[in-house]
């Protein structure tokens, strides 16, 4: 079985990162250097070419893999990270994915290629390929907005806001819900925030949801909505799992005529500039982007510059009750 930088790193007692850096030319001390050689030596282990390649000096950038553009999400992180860069002399490269995960993988190792410093994965999906691809370029990563217990993430708090959300829709009297959610595959949006929504439900017996899916753009809510409040038992809430998709249930009720909140009550999570200036405006929980992408571009300068940061960093949100919850309690 062929070793790996992980193998190697554990039988010579150190991380996976010391690993990368000596095979990539970078500094270790004398005592690590002799460990790691004698491991190489003992093992017969074979450097990966891809890496090997990545000897030369760094520039001075950092890449950002983005899942899409036409995102408040997304824009609002990547300026907060620019600006944090260019203050520290660093500058950013956007690679767009337009969603697409092979594209993820290529962006790695193309980043990799262009002599990047470090990259800051806007995670949606974590797979098997990403986790090689990170091992094998050798330079720090940072997932953004999902984690993984061998890379270093900064998440937002989904669980405990999809529990703060369940737990006010219920004390305003609504027994009788529908949670509007996205695939699964997206962990922090399709699983975490709909499980912390599921607690909180679980703890009020009269309290009942039943769970349907939609996509991420607006016009997919608009037509998964639709289904719902065409149902024959229509819910006095709907609990939607972006801001996106609360927007698209929003013009499905005025399509039909159902006045919020009046006739129905709608709350979201993500906590966009638009959600406050419509009428009514939208309650709903309010990530920091800004902060966010600020935070993210400095523990990847710490990490370029061998300094240690937490793996798992979790940051927090502010609920904002609005006008789109009726009391019917």
């Amino acid at each position: 079985m062929k070793n790996t930088i992980s193998d190697i790193a554990k039988i010579a007692g150190v991380a996976k990162s010391t690993v990368s850096r000596y095979l990539n030319g970078g500094s270790v001390s004398d005592v690590t250097r002799r460990k790691i050689e004698q491991v190489i030596k003992e093992t017969g282990y074979i450097p990966n070419s891809f890496a090997q390649s990545l000897k030369a000096k760094k520039t001075s950038m950092i890449g950002a893999i983005v899942p899409r553009l036409d995102s408040y999400s997304v824009s609002q992180t990547v300026t907060g990270m620019d600006e944090e860069l260019r203050q520290n002399g660093y500058q950013l490269m956007i690679i767009n994915t337009n969603q697409n995960l092979s594209r993820e993988i290529e962006a790695l190792y193309d980043l990799a290629r262009q002599k990047i410093s470090g990259i800051i994965l806007f995670a949606t999906e974590i797979t098997e390929a990403h986790l090689n691809a990170v091992e094998e370029i050798g330079i720090p990563v940072i997932f953004l907005g999902q984690q993984h217990q061998d890379v270093h993430s900064i998440i937002y708090n989904d669980y405990a806001a999809g529990y703060d959300i369940g737990q006010y829709i219920i004390s305003k009297g609504h027994h009788r819900i529908a949670y509007l959610g996205v695939t699964e595959k997206d962990v922090a949006v399709g699983i975490q925030r709909k499980l912390g929504f599921q607690k909180a439900l679980k703890e009020q017996k009269k309290a009942e949801a039943y769970f349907f899916e939609s996509g991420f753009r607006m016009s997919a809510a608009v037509e998964a909505a639709s289904g719902i409040l065409d149902g024959p038992n229509r819910p006095s809430a709907i609990v939607c799992a972006t801001d996106n998709i609360a927007l698209g249930v929003m013009k499905a009720a005025h399509m039909r005529g159902i006045d919020i909140p009046q006739d129905l009550s709608v709350t979201g999570f993500g906590g966009y500039d638009v959600t406050e200036m419509i009428h009514p405006s939208l309650t709903t929980v309010k990530y920091k982007y800004w902060d966010g992408g600020c935070l993210a571009a400095r523990q990847v300068i710490k990490l370029v510059q061998e300094e240690s940061i937490d793996l798992l960093t979790i940051l927090h949100y502010e609920f904002m009750e609005r006008e789109s919850v009726d009391n019917i309690k």
